[in-house]
């Protein structure tokens, strides 16, 4: 995560939500009932959201879920 007060509020608040949609993947199971695929699904989408934003700024920020620990 990056700390500073020279990054972009945006930016910090994208990192803070792609760390926070990676925990989010690793806890659901893509092959379970319907509502974990859709839950899922919808924390893909809000990850790359979160990537769009830290791409545009670097694209040494984005994250993936077997990148954030």
């Amino acid at each position: 995560m990056l700390i500073g007060t020279s990054i972009p509020l945006p930016v910090l608040q994208a990192e803070i939500d792609a760390f926070g949609e990676v925990r989010e993947i690793r806890r659901l199971r893509p092959l379970g009932c319907d509502e974990d695929r859709q839950d899922f699904e919808t924390a893909l989408g809000r990850l790359a959201r979160a990537n769009k934003v830290l791409a545009a700024c670097s694209p040494k920020l984005v994250v993936t879920p077997g990148s954030a620990a």
